[in-house]
C-alpha cells in the first residue's frame, strides 16, 4: 500500500513539475517575444503594419494632389558655381606667427531653389543662393537644363530675379500673403538636399516673425526688411528660394531660413511674404533697382512697459520713438508719441509688420496712416521718400555700381571701436568681419584686417570703400593693420 501511495505521489509531482515547467517555459517565451518586438534588429528598422485598407478621409479633409500638381512643375532646382578657400598654408614659422598665409582657391557648388513666375522664363529666388556664383545652373522638374542670368539682387530682403532662355514654361500665380491665416495649411515645394521635387506640408504657425538674419549696415544704405511667414512644413538645405503655397496652389511666399540647432529642420521654417516679392520683383524688372521707401521713423514694439510709460490703454500698434527730420512723417504730421494702427488700411502691430507693408511701396507713393494721438484716430495721408528725404527714383548705377564693388572684393565690414583705435593708436578705419569669395581672399587679408586707407585715402565706413572701389580702374592700394598690431599692405586690380 505504501509502495503504490508512494508511485502516486511521484507521479503527481512530476505531473505538477511539468505543468510549471511548460508554463515558465510558455512565459519566458513571451517576454522574448515582446522584447524583441521593442528592440530593432542591427540594420533593421521597427515597421509596424497597418491595415490594407485605410480609414476614409473625413468629408471636407484638406487635399493637397491640386496643389502640388501645380507647383512641382514650376520650382527648379539652382547649382551656381563659386569659389572657395582652401585650408590655410604657411610659407615659414614667420609667416605663421604674423598669420600671413596662402590659400588655395577651389571651386564649390551652392544649391538651392527658384520659383518660375512667368513663362519666358523670369525666375524668383533668395539673394543668398547666388550672391557670389558664377556660373548658374537651373534644371527644371522634367530635368531640362539651361544656364541663368542675374536680372537684379536685393540683399536687403534676401530676393533675387533670374531670367532664362525659355518659353511656355509652367509658373505659379502670385496669391496674396495679406490674406494668409495663422493655422492655414501651406505646403513647401524645393529640393533639399539634391532631393528634386520635394513637398512638405504643414501650417503657418505665425506671421510677421523678425528673426535678425539679414546683415544691417546703414553705413552701406543696408535696411533689412523681415517679417517672415512663419510654418512648421519641413525645410532642409536646398529649400532655400523655393516656394511656399496654399491650397489652391498659389504662390504666398519664398522659403529662406530655419530655425535650427543642428542646421536640419527642427521645427520652423520661414517664408518671404509673396506681396514683397512682387514689389522687388516688379522694381528689378521696371527700374533695374529696387525702390526702398522711407516713412522717416524710428519705432519699437507696444509692449506693458511702454504701453505704462506712454500712457496708452492698449498693446496695439507701434509707437513712434522719434521722427527724422526731412523725411515722410514729419512733412505729414506725424509727430513722435503716436502710435502706428494701420498703413494703408492694413493693420500693424509689430515692427516687422511695419516694415513689410512700408516695404511694399515706392518713394513718390500716397499712402494712409493710421495712428492713436492721445487716445484719437486719425487717418494721416502721407508720401513716402526714398533714403535721401526725396521721391527721385534711384537708378540702378547709384547702388549695382557701388553693390558690384563690394561683391568683387568678397567681404563684409564692420566700425571699428574707440577702444580699438586707441589700443591701435589710429584715428579711423573700418573692419574687415568676414571673408568670402573676391579679391581679398585672393590676396590673403585676413578676418580682422582694419583698413585704414585705400590709395592714400582715409576710409572711415564701408561707404567709403564703396565709392572708392566703384570709380576705380586699375591697381588699388589698400593699407591697414591687424589687431595684434602688425601693419599690412595690399595691392590688387579691379
Amino acid at each position: 500500500m505504501k509502495t503504490i501511495s508512494r508511485i502516486l505521489t511521484l507521479i503527481v509531482t512530476a505531473a505538477a513539475g511539468g505543468v510549471i515547467a511548460l508554463a515558465l517555459n510558455n512565459y519566458n517565451t513571451g517576454r522574448q517575444r515582446l522584447e524583441m518586438a521593442a528592440a530593432p534588429q542591427a540594420n533593421q528598422l521597427p515597421i509596424r503594419f497597418v491595415s490594407q485598407t485605410p480609414p476614409a478621409a473625413p468629408e471636407g479633409s484638406v487635399n493637397f494632389v491640386s496643389a502640388a500638381s501645380k507647383s512641382v512643375p514650376a520650382v527648379v532646382h539652382i547649382q551656381s558655381k563659386v569659389e572657395v578657400e582652401g585650408q590655410p598654408t604657411y610659407n615659414s614659422l614667420w609667416d605663421y606667427f604674423y598669420g600671413n598665409a596662402q590659400r588655395q582657391r577651389m571651386e564649390g557648388m551652392v544649391s538651392g531653389s527658384g520659383v518660375i513666375i512667368s513663362a519666358d522664363g523670369y525666375i524668383v529666388t533668395n539673394n543668398h543662393v547666388v550672391e557670389h556664383s558664377g556660373k548658374i545652373e537651373i534644371t527644371l522638374a522634367d530635368r531640362q537644363t539651361y544656364e541663368a542670368k542675374v536680372i537684379g539682387k536685393d540683399p536687403a530682403t534676401d530676393l533675387a530675379l533670374l531670367k532664362i532662355d525659355a518659353q511656355n514654361l509652367p509658373y505659379l500665380d502670385y496669391g496674396n500673403s495679406d490674406d494668409a491665416q495663422v493655422g492655414q495649411w501651406v505646403l513647401a515645394v524645393g529640393n533639399p538636399y539634391n532631393l528634386i521635387s520635394t513637398v512638405t506640408a504643414g501650417i503657418i504657425s505665425a506671421k510677421g516673425r523678425n528673426i535678425d538674419m539679414l546683415p544691417d549696415n546703414p553705413d552701406a544704405n543696408l535696411y533689412p526688411i523681415e517679417s517672415y511667414i512663419q510654418t512648421d512644413a519641413a525645410v532642409n538645405p536646398g529649400n532655400s528660394g523655393g516656394a511656399l503655397v496654399n491650397t489652391d496652389g498659389q504662390l504666398i511666399g519664398i522659403n529662406s531660413a530655419i530655425a535650427s540647432p543642428t542646421g536640419a529642420f527642427a521645427g520652423y521654417s520661414f517664408a518671404i511674404p509673396v506681396n514683397l516679392v512682387k514689389k522687388v520683383v516688379a522694381d528689378m524688372l521696371k527700374y533695374g533697382a529696387v525702390q526702398r521707401a522711407f516713412l522717416g521713423v524710428s519705432i519699437r514694439n507696444v509692449d506693458a512697459d511702454v504701453a505704462k510709460e506712454a500712457g496708452l490703454n492698449s498693446t496695439l500698434g507701434v509707437y513712434i520713438n522719434a521722427v527724422e527730420p526731412n523725411g515722410a512723417a514729419e512733412a505729414a504730421g506725424i509727430q513722435k508719441g503716436d502710435v502706428v494702427m494701420k498703413i494703408a488700411g492694413q493693420e500693424v502691430n509689430d515692427v516687422a509688420g511695419l516694415e513689410e507693408q512700408i516695404g511694399k511701396y515706392r518713394p513718390g507713393d500716397k499712402i494712409a496712416v493710421t495712428v492713436s494721438r492721445n487716445g484719437n484716430i486719425m487717418d494721416i495721408p502721407v508720401i513716402l521718400r526714398n533714403i535721401d528725404g526725396n521721391t527721385s527714383i534711384i537708378k540702378p548705377d547709384d547702388t549695382q555700381t557701388t553693390a558690384a564693388a563690394i561683391d568683387e572684393l568678397g567681404a563684409t565690414f564692420g566700425t571699428v571701436s574707440d577702444e580699438e583705435k586707441q589700443q591701435l593708436h589710429i584715428d579711423n578705419g573700418v573692419k574687415v568681419t568676414s571673408v568670402s569669395n573676391g579679391k581679398l581672399s585672393q590676396i590673403g587679408v585676413e578676418t580682422g584686417f582694419i583698413i585704414t586707407k585705400i590709395d592714400h585715402r582715409n576710409v572711415n565706413s564701408p561707404a567709403d570703400i564703396q565709392k572708392i572701389i566703384a570709380n576705380k580702374s586699375g591697381g588699388v592700394l589698400m593699407e591697414g593693420l591687424y589687431p595684434n598690431g602688425m601693419r599690412a599692405y595690399y595691392a590688387f586690380g579691379v
